[in-house]
């Protein structure tokens, strides 16, 4: 049994402590209001994020940062990527040396471009960070239904420790030591996704989700890989696993949104309505961005950007997207050999 920190209370951060404790880890749940933090305690249930998942009595709730990760062996970082450098800059005074830091936001840094990995590190360096992905979302691990991700870690032997850490019999996870890819495969997919969206909220059909898929995850490799990260990652769970379930499920809040959006809403609306952090939108702005700065084509992305920030109408960024000129289906794909 582990003493386990989640910094974080939304839906990810719940179902992921509901899932520890059920593994018979002395769990912590961190919260950034009070309130929500005494409701949490109150109710065993997250109603705004989570609802309908009874948490069990063995969860510790707190808003006290010192008082969650006091004398715990690992720290998992479950908030939104807008607030991941704040969160740990506060964290920062009671991290140990050599503490593992399991993230498992998704998403970039705005301003730096940073992945989420790299904003834990510059602000808490004697820290090993590890990273977590995958086709998972808070509403069926917290009904405990069976569920894949990869955990990656430089250092093989920390990646294994914290699967042995995660694993359940409703929760398998695998190992990478790929970083870079792992990450990037969850952040990249909720552009997609939110295209995927915006495409079944203008009306079309499946051939039209399956090209974007296709054609967008050809995206998430070339810029992936041009990062640093390995092409077999793209293959595997943090890649087209969960770029399949962002992309095909109602779950997803990033596909909600799009649909929204190609119903007419402004972005800041569907937002809104959607009442979560909608990741797919700022990774974009910082997509858009990264392909820039690697020399990485992405037309898929640049069309969302100029939907997003431009304002340019969702059907005629389709009609562009039609409409570029022939090309072979392998061209600019990453060789296997690489």
């Amino acid at each position: 049994m582990a003493k386990i920190a989640v910094i974080g209370s939304g839906s990810w951060g719940t179902a992921f402590a509901y899932m520890l404790s059920q593994n018979n880890h002395k769990v912590n749940l961190w919260s950034f209001l009070k309130q929500e933090s005494e409701d949490l305690r109150l109710h065993k249930e997250n109603k705004q994020y989570l609802p309908g998942v009874l948490l069990p009595d063995n969860i510790n709730y707190t808003s006290d940062i010192n008082e969650c990760v006091q004398n715990c062996e690992l720290v998992i970082i479950a908030t939104p990527s807008h607030t991941v450098r704040q969160t740990t800059k506060t964290l920062a005074p009671y991290v140990q040396n050599n503490r593992i830091i399991v993230s498992i936001s998704k998403g970039f840094e705005e301003e730096t471009l940073m992945r989420l990995s790299e904003v834990i590190k510059d602000e808490i360096p004697n820290a090993q960070i590890a990273v977590m992905s995958g086709p998972s979302h808070a509403e069926e691990v917290g009904r405990s239904l069976p569920t894949t991700n990869v955990i990656a870690h430089q250092d093989l032997d920390i990646a294994q420790y914290v699967q042995s850490i995660f694993m359940t019999p409703d929760f398998r996870v695998y190992t990478s030591q790929d970083v870079i890819g792992v990450e990037l495969g969850g952040a990249l997919k909720n552009i997609i996704a939110l295209c995927a969206g915006i495409s079944d909220g203008l009306g079309f059909g499946d051939n039209t989700k399956a090209a974007l898929m296709t054609r967008g995850l050809a995206e998430i490799i070339r810029l992936g890989v041009a990062m640093g990260g390995r092409l077999e990652t793209f293959s595997g769970l943090a890649g087209i696993g969960d770029l399949i379930v962002t992309c095909t499920s109602m779950h997803s809040r990033n596909r909600r949104a799009g649909i929204l959006i190609g119903q007419g809403r402004t972005p800041a609306q569907a937002a809104q309505e959607v009442k979560m952090v909608v990741e797919g939108i700022k990774t974009t702005y910082a997509a858009y961005r990264l392909s820039k700065k690697y020399g990485v084509e992405m037309p898929i992305t640049q069309e969302a950007y100029r939907v997003l920030f431009e304002g340019k109408d969702p059907s005629e960024a389709v009609l562009d997207l039609m409409g570029r000129p022939k090309r072979g289906e392998t061209e600019g794909v990453i060789p296997l050999s690489n």
